[in-house]
C-alpha cells in the first residue's frame, strides 16, 4: 500500500528570526544585495528631502528591482506581490512591504543611475567561461556589454514579457555577461605580462642593433644608411591573445588553411633510424627561430655513437 506524508495545514511553522537564515548561502538574492550595498549610493540618498515619514533605503528598492529583472519579475505590482509571497523578495525587502507606486517612481526618478548600477553589477560579478580573448577584442567587448546590460534593463523595465523572446532567459544572459566581464579582468594582466616579456626582448635585439650601428658609424665616420630600428613599446597590441583555459596554446595557421588553437611542435630526428632525438612543442608559429634552441637541446644530451655531423632543415 502506497505511503504518503500527511496533508496538514493547521500547524504552526515559525520563519527562522533572522532573515540572514532564510536562503541558501549562494542564493542570487544575497549576491545582488551584496553588490547594492557595496556600491556608492550617496547621489541616490542626497536627492531625498528628510521631510515625512522615514523612507524606504535606496539600496532596498534598487535591490528588488535588479533581483525581479533578473528571476522574470517585471512589473512593480508582481515586485510588490513578491514581498509576501516569496522568501526572496522579502528577503531583500527585510520583510517589508514596499507599493508598486513607490517601486515604479523610484525606477522613473533614478532610471540613469539605476541602469548606470546594473552594470557595475555585472562588472563586479564573479564567473568565467570565456576561453579565447585578445587585448584588442577585450576592450571592445567590454563597451559592449556594457550596452548590452542597458538594453537588458530596458526590456525588463518595459513589464511586458511578450517582447522578450520566448527561449531568452534573463538570468542566463546576464549571468552569461558576467561571465565574460570577469574573463576580461582575467586576461588583461596575462595580455600585459606577456606583452612585457615581449618588450624585454625586443628591446635587447634594439640595443644590440643601435650599439652595432654606433660602432659602424665610429669606424667609417659616416651616419650609416638605411632606416634607423624602430624601437619597441611595452604596450599590448590589438592582435596579442590569450586562452584563458590553455594559456601555453597560442591560434596558428593550419595547413589547408583556417586558424586553430595549438602548439607548434618540433622534432631533430636521425635520418637513418629515424630516431626522434629531440622533440619540443613552442607557442611561435614559425618554426624558424626554433634551429637554435633545437640545436642547444641536441647538444645538451650525452655524446654517443650517432654524433650528428650534417643538419637537415627546410626554410621555414
Amino acid at each position: 500500500m502506497a505511503r504518503f506524508l500527511p496533508i496538514d495545514r493547521d500547524s504552526e511553522y515559525l520563519f527562522p528570526p533572522s532573515v540572514q537564515d532564510w536562503l541558501p548561502e549562494h542564493h542570487l538574492a544575497r549576491y545582488i544585495a551584496n553588490v547594492i550595498e557595496s556600491l556608492d549610493l550617496t547621489d541616490i540618498e542626497r536627492a531625498y528631502a528628510g521631510r515625512g515619514s522615514d523612507a524606504y533605503h535606496p539600496a532596498s528598492l534598487m535591490s528588488l528591482l535588479i533581483y525581479g529583472y533578473a528571476s522574470g519579475v517585471f512589473s512593480s505590482r508582481r515586485i510588490e506581490l513578491a514581498t509576501h509571497d516569496s522568501v526572496a523578495f522579502r528577503y531583500l525587502a527585510c520583510n517589508r512591504h514596499p507599493d508598486h507606486d513607490t517601486l515604479a517612481t523610484f525606477r522613473r526618478r533614478f532610471g540613469e543611475q539605476f541602469q548606470a548600477l546594473f552594470v557595475q553589477v555585472l562588472q563586479i560579478a564573479q564567473a568565467s567561461r570565456h576561453s579565447v580573448l585578445s587585448n584588442g577584442h577585450a576592450e571592445k567587448l567590454e563597451a559592449h556589454l556594457k550596452q548590452e546590460a542597458q538594453a537588458l534593463l530596458a526590456l525588463a523595465e518595459s513589464a511586458d514579457p511578450s517582447e522578450r523572446p520566448e527561449d531568452m532567459s534573463v538570468p542566463a544572459e546576464i549571468a552569461r555577461r558576467e561571465d565574460q566581464l570577469k574573463a576580461i579582468a582575467a586576461a588583461k594582466p596575462k595580455i600585459e605580462a606577456r606583452a612585457k616579456a615581449r618588450y624585454e626582448k625586443e628591446k635587447a635585439d634594439f640595443d644590440a642593433k643601435m650599439k652595432a650601428r654606433a660602432a659602424k658609424a665610429a669606424k667609417t665616420g659616416k651616419k650609416p644608411g638605411g632606416k634607423p630600428p624602430t624601437p619597441p613599446s611595452a604596450t599590448p597590441r590589438e592582435a596579442d591573445q590569450i586562452n584563458l583555459t590553455d594559456d601555453a596554446s597560442w591560434i596558428m595557421k593550419v595547413a589547408g588553411g583556417g586558424l586553430e588553437q595549438c602548439y607548434n611542435a618540433q622534432a631533430v630526428v636521425d635520418t637513418e633510424t629515424l630516431l626522434v632525438m629531440v622533440a619540443a612543442v613552442t607557442q611561435a608559429a614559425k618554426d624558424r627561430q626554433q634551429v637554435e634552441a633545437m640545436l642547444k637541446k641536441l647538444q645538451a644530451l650525452p655524446v654517443g655513437p650517432n654524433v650528428p655531423a650534417t643538419l637537415l632543415a627546410d626554410n621555414g
